[in-house]
């Protein structure tokens, strides 16, 4: 059984429900792990034991191989059961686990010593064994087995050879049934049953291939041909087992796959169930054997009991008066009882301290390597002291837009990302996750939004290449009234009404034209004939409720509820270009995020992803090449920059060569002899001769320095070069991956997930100086479910932690969105987090890789909203439908202009 941080992983148990449900309910859906035979009760609880088991945290109990997930830990514990059936002797199992049934030992170890020392000289029938013939081992087969009763008698040994009535007698007979026998001492059992008076015929088969030197293999060959194929009579010490398939190590690995053994107290080992049946071995335990077997537990309980009972003290008893001498020799028991106890106490806590300190000393000795397990990393109070942050800075979540709903800003979010990331295939310009959050907020009908018409009437058109099922939308609703009746009724509607006001409206969706120069007219239409054709209740389930806020209104003369639990009744028929902006923004966002989902299996989306997909294999490539060619130039400039070094440390006998040929001019003029001037002379030209050859050498070395140098600086720039064009394409890598997934930029200590989106897909962060943004940013999204069960098992009280660390309003849930907006409120967030760990190292590292396009979005995002805040008033408009001073058609959420419409033919 594969095991995990040193304890075996325990199989799921179904559940109480499912077990009853297997008799109330047999039809019951459940979710299957085929590998492991598990059930589950909901897709949640089997993905969560799908993904534990894909942790790369398992080990090989056979092997001790780690970082494994489970499925690939069992299957090396299968290869190596596989290979040590096949390596161990088959005629030895039988008697090894008739051996090893109902043997109480403490150790697996002491089994497995008690077994090998049994069974090293006892040999069986069939069994393969080396054979030593006079220095020279060959492999052979026993053919027969006599015991020891046949020791003297070799003319009885000869006639069980030859006689087919005697070979069944002798076949019958169980060799080695006592010497086999754990319960005997091993001294008796050699004595009863003595291992060296038995004989063994044995069939010579072929000689030793793999070992023996070249003189035994001479000598080998000469015999061969008289030795193999012959049948030899043998005993113990002439006979062998090879060590691949009778060793300790294997011995104990056969017997730990075979034999299990209970929790309890002096438990005996008991060989698994399936394996007992399939070799024979008895499984009922014989009467006088589980006699043995409880005297042996009261034994070792008794033991135990008494242990605790000298350290305790025992229980006090009602006694009998005493004699004062009779006293005094209990008081002096007791004192020198007492006495002991104090020694062995004092000695005891001695060893405890000694202990300590040595664990102390190793672990100043084993310091931890940083960066490690974030969790197991606590600020300390010298950190604390040092003005080490202790709280993370407090996201927003109250400026999110509609996240007061559970669910929907994260919705809002996924299809912003989507409508930008794939703004090319979908021909939708790049917009904002705060004009998006406008538009779906906009109730104005007679002032439409052409955000809204542009992204419907573009997924409309998408829409028309993926399959669809006609009148699902109706054929689910028909299937609904007849599990609620026919006068069921949702906001006043029956089905039957709203099914009749459908029938009309947008039939050819499919084929009408929404054209950009005509503002999209009739895009509201088409969105319902699309919704007819591709959703129902499972994949909508508030459908319903949708379609009749969309053909229906309410009463002119009735009034407006004030309560939100009683919705308003409609009973007026209308049409969805009139309905569409009433509609609540969890309900718009409902539809788009539906709309976005059933395009992700369109053609032009599918056709974006996979050239995103080339275009990432390509980037890989040259980011290689550029890496490759970066580190070539460094290693260049770094032997460039030693040569220099050297040069100019060097001397060039420049001045050297100076004070020489002075000193040789003033000497000229001071001799007097003819003799020593002809000889001054001879030398001051010697002298001019290596002046000038170390002149020339010194220019030859100035010259070399000025190279080197000029070619440093070329490799500097080229180097500057690469970088930029690294940079570039990390841009441009992001970008396109933005086409295939998006992903967080990594997550903090307690696994809360920080995302960016802006650069992702169409988006673009080329030019981080001009501050362009999409969302603006920086999310953090609560850990998931099998996050907070990963936290749990790693500490457990982690919410006190979190508490502490997070703060109360800090805490995010599964579902949970919060924001940071500023650039001050980023930067005290990235001093919290502790580059000690691996997990807050990364994101630290990824936010400073993003700093620059990171803070300068969040700087044009907050200049945006300051300027649209203090628009003039100047731009006041009749349409004014907020309040005075606010003109909604001045929002730029308003004046976005779709710069990626096909006009020629939509």
């Amino acid at each position: 059984m594969p095991t995990c941080r040193r304890k075996r992983v325990v199989l799921t148990e179904p559940s109480e429900d499912l077990a009853r449900a297997l008799e109330s309910d047999p039809e019951r859906e459940v979710f299957y792990l085929e590998e492991t035979g598990e059930i589950f009760e909901t897709y949640e609880a089997y993905v969560a034991r799908m993904s534990f088991y894909r942790l790369k945290q398992f080990q090989c109990e056979v092997t001790g191989k780690s970082g494994l997930d489970y499925f690939q830990a069992v299957e090396s514990e299968r290869q190596e059961a596989r290979t040590m059936h096949a390596r161990f002797s088959e005629p030895l199992k039988y008697p090894v686990l008739r051996a090893v049934q109902w043997q109480v030992m403490g150790r697996l170890d002491h089994l497995v010593e008690a077994v090998f020392e049994r069974f090293k000289d006892r040999y069986f029938k069939n069994e393969k064994v080396l054979v030593d013939i006079e220095g020279v081992k060959y492999y052979g087969i026993v053919g027969k087995v006599y015991p020891p009763r046949f020791s003297a008698d070799q003319q009885a040994r000869d006639a069980f050879k030859d006689s087919d009535t005697s070979d069944k007698t002798l076949d019958e007979e169980q060799p080695h049934l006592i010497g086999g026998d754990l319960s005997t001492p091993l001294q008796d059992a050699n004595t009863k049953d003595n291992p060296e008076l038995y004989y063994y015929w044995v069939h010579i088969l072929e000689l030793e291939k793999d070992k023996g030197e070249k003189a035994k293999a001479t000598k080998a060959a000469e015999k061969d041909t008289k030795v193999i194929g012959s049948v030899m009579e043998c005993q113990c010490s002439t006979l062998s087992r090879d060590r691949l398939s009778f060793s300790k190590s294997i011995l104990r690995r056969f017997i730990r796959d075979c034999v299990d053994r209970d929790a309890a107290v002096a438990s005996p080992w008991t060989v698994k169930p399936l394996i007992a049946k399939h070799y024979g071995v008895n499984s009922i335990m014989p009467e006088e054997t589980r006699k043995g077997v409880e005297d042996i537990k009261k034994g070792e309980i008794d033991k135990r009991k008494k242990v605790w009972e000298d350290r305790e003290g025992p229980p006090t008893k009602k006694q009998k008066k005493m004699t004062p001498a009779q006293e005094e020799k209990e008081t002096m028991a007791a004192e020198r009882k007492e006495r002991e106890a104090h020694e062995k106490a004092e000695k005891e806590r001695l060893a405890k301290e000694e202990a300590e300190r040595v664990a102390a000393e190793k672990k100043k000795k084993k310091p931890v390597r940083y960066p490690t397990e974030d969790l197991d990393i606590r600020i300390s109070e010298k950190d604390k002291k040092a003005g080490v942050c202790l709280r993370r800075p407090l996201a927003q979540r109250t400026g999110l837009p509609l996240n007061d709903t559970p669910n929907t800003f994260e919705s809002l979010l996924l299809c912003w990302n989507f409508l930008n990331a794939f703004g090319e295939p979908l021909h939708i310009w790049l917009f904002t996750l705060d004009d998006l959050a406008c538009a779906l907020q906009h109730t104005i009908p007679d002032l439409p939004c052409p955000l809204l018409g542009e992204i419907h009437s573009n997924l409309v058109y998408n829409l028309r290449t993926v399959s669809f099922t006609r009148h699902s939308a109706t054929l689910s609703l028909l299937k609904l009234k007849e599990s609620l009746g026919p006068e069921h009724k949702t906001l006043g509607v029956t089905i039957d009404e709203l099914t009749s006001a459908m029938a009309d409206i947008g039939n050819n969706w499919e084929r009408v034209p929404l054209r950009h120069a005509e503002g999209r007219e009739g895009w509201e239409d088409a969105l319902i004939g699309c919704l007819k054709d591709h959703a129902n209740l499972e994949n909508i389930p508030r459908l319903r409720e949708i379609l009749t806020q969309l053909f229906f209104a309410p009463s002119p003369n009735s009034p407006e509820s004030s309560s939100s639990t009683t919705p308003q009744e409609l009973t007026v028929a209308s049409t969805p270009s009139e309905r569409y902006y009433s509609l609540s923004p969890e309900d718009r966002i409902t539809i788009l995020s539906f709309l976005c989902n059933q395009a992700v299996s369109s053609k032009p989306v599918r056709a974006h992803m996979e050239s995103c997909e080339e275009a990432l294999t390509e980037y890989r490539k040259t980011k290689i090449d550029v890496n490759r060619l970066k580190k070539q130039h460094l290693q260049d400039m770094s032997v460039l920059a030693a040569e220099v070094d050297l040069t100019q440390n060097g001397t060039n006998g420049t001045e050297e060569d100076t004070q020489m040929n002075d000193i040789s001019e003033l000497s000229d003029g001071s001799g007097v002899d003819n003799s020593s001037a002809g000889k001054k002379k001879g030398k001051k030209q010697d002298m001019r001769i290596a002046n000038a050859k170390a002149r020339g050498v010194a220019r030859a070395k100035q010259a070399q320095q000025k190279q080197a140098l000029a070619e440093h600086r070329r490799l500097d720039e080229e180097v500057n070069k690469l970088e930029r064009r690294l940079e570039t394409i990390e841009r441009e890598f992001r970008q396109h991956i933005g086409g295939v997934r998006a992903k967080p930029l990594g997550k903090d200590r307690f696994y809360n997930r920080i995302w960016w989106f802006d650069g992702l897909g169409s988006t673009s962060t080329n030019i981080p100086a001009l501050g362009q943004y999409g969302t603006g940013r920086i999310f953090i999204q609560g850990p998931s479910e099998f996050d907070l069960e990963i936290l749990k098992r790693r500490e457990e009280d982690i919410d006190t932690r979190r508490l502490e660390e997070e703060g109360d309003e800090g805490m995010l849930g599964p579902a949970d969105w919060a924001a940071y907006s500023t650039a001050e409120e980023l930067e005290e967030y990235v001093a919290w987090l502790n580059t000690k760990g691996h997990r807050e190292l990364a994101l630290k590292t990824a936010l400073t890789k993003w700093w620059v396009p990171i803070t300068a979005g969040m700087k044009k995002r907050i200049s945006d909203l300051n300027a649209n805040l203090k628009l003039p008033d100047a731009r006041r408009s009749s349409r004014n439908k907020t309040g005075p001073g606010h003109d909604i058609s001045q929002q730029p959420y308003m004046q976005w202009k779709n710069r990626r419409a096909l006009t020629n033919n939509q």
